[in-house]
């Protein structure tokens, strides 16, 4: 079977779409023009196993005894990257492997340690509250642009260390690069780039208590390149910008739509970190993660994966697999309450799980009791099928949220 990555009936409806081709195989095809065909593992137990064996490995150069193809720049040229950037893209803890990706890892650890999220619970809550108080008063507001964007850019930046009066340029570039693809990518990356390289100069020169100070200090000590301390930067403020912002925007259009589940968060707020799983799981945008490449051949109950060939883990899949999930394509907040551990693949699994995950969640527990709290009329303003989705093939996105704040208005 072969998937047309780029299908506008699979990227309407990813889940049905992907639940077809998990319960038809397991593994498939995927292809994307001009980009060599990946496989594509759908079944929850192909995708952990893909995330977290050691035979398969982010960097296609680390394929032992072979001159693979990657399919990772072949994507990143084909949405509009410049060549000349590419090692912005490709040089960071995504696209690295063993004692390297370890030692990456490490140096940006510090960051997202329980008490160092746990402090920064207090600033969500008051950023939050700050973007809801200045929501517009229209009829009918766009609840992404206005609070779910806004939200976690800020709190990644302050995070890392952009300063106030920048996070405007890195909210635009951020969402440029979310796109996916077209004309604006390559301006957004160079931006970017460039400007992480001016605060490089300022904390050299000006130390302050966040993590590019930090990370600024590490590579003074001959542990960090000049390229790994940028790429490490893009990939914590984009990735920690994006995932979090359509988490909630998904998030309260799923429950917006769910009645009945609302209707329980708002009886008992001490759902919230369970509810967020369930969305993650549900409606998280991430559909697939970062390719891997076999580095022997791999045998996939009887589809042949070769060696140096390239594995899409469909998150998507995984997460509404019946084999892990009773009733999969149901939202249900309060399912698996005496599970302790995290089940679904939502934030990835095994070396590479996401750094941010407890960051992410958080910030999703605050929008979310912020949101419940301030506007219990909250409504969607449109009929949910005329949502607009964005055109990333590998992010279930939307273009924007319509909601109504009371009900007078």
């Amino acid at each position: 079977m072969s998937i047309d990555l780029t299908d506008p009936e699979l990227l309407k409806d990813p889940f049905t779409a992907y639940s077809r081709v998990r319960e038809q195989g397991g593994l498939a095809r995927g292809v994307i023009p001009g980009v060599a065909p990946v496989w594509l593992a759908t079944r929850y137990d192909d995708v952990k196993l893909v995330m977290g064996d050691a035979r398969f490995v982010n960097d296609v150069a680390n394929v032992p005894g072979m001159d693979a193809p990657n399919v990772t720049e072949q994507i990143l040229l084909a949405m509009g990257i410049p060549p000349a950037y590419l090692v912005y893209l490709r040089s960071g803890m995504n696209d690295s492997d063993g004692a390297d990706h370890a030692r990456l890892r490490k140096l940006v650890t510090r960051a997202f340690t329980v008490r160092r999220v746990a402090e920064l619970r207090p600033r969500m809550a008051e950023i939050a509250e700050r973007l809801l108080d200045e929501l517009p008063g229209d009829d009918v507001v766009d609840l992404l642009a206005h609070f779910a964007y806004p939200l976690p850019i800020m709190v990644i930046c302050e995070l890392v260390g952009i300063p106030e009066p920048d996070r405007a340029r890195w909210r635009h570039w951020s969402a440029t690069l979310a796109k996916g693809m077209g004309p604006d990518m390559g301006g957004a990356l160079r931006g970017l780039v460039d400007h992480v390289g001016e605060l490089i100069e300022l904390r050299r020169a000006e130390p302050a208590d966040d993590l590019l100070s930090a990370l600024v200090r590490a590579q003074d000590d001959d542990r960090l390149s000049d390229v790994e301390l940028v790429t490490l930067v893009l990939n914590l403020v984009v990735a920690g910008h994006e995932t979090t912002a359509h988490l909630i925007a998904n998030g309260t259009a799923a429950l917006l739509t769910h009645p009945d589940q609302l209707t329980l968060l708002r009886d008992d707020p001490a759902l919230l970190p369970r509810a967020v799983h369930e969305l993650m799981r549900w409606c998280g945008p991430a559909l697939g993660t970062r390719l891997r490449y076999a580095t022997e051949d791999v045998d996939f109950d009887g589809t042949l994966v070769r060696k140096g060939e390239a594995v899409l883990p469909v998150l998507v899949g995984a997460n509404h697999d019946p084999r892990v999930y009773d009733r999969p394509e149901r939202l249900d907040l309060t399912r698996d309450p005496d599970r302790r551990r995290e089940t679904h693949v939502g934030f990835g699994h095994g070396p590479h799980y996401c750094l941010g995950a407890a960051l992410a969640r958080q910030e999703g527990e605050v929008a979310f009791a912020a949101l419940l709290r301030r506007f219990p009329d909250l409504a969607l303003a449109v009929d949910p099928g005329d949502l607009v989705r964005g055109p990333n093939p590998g992010t279930w996105q939307l273009a924007a949220l319509p909601v109504r704040l009371s009900a007078d208005t």
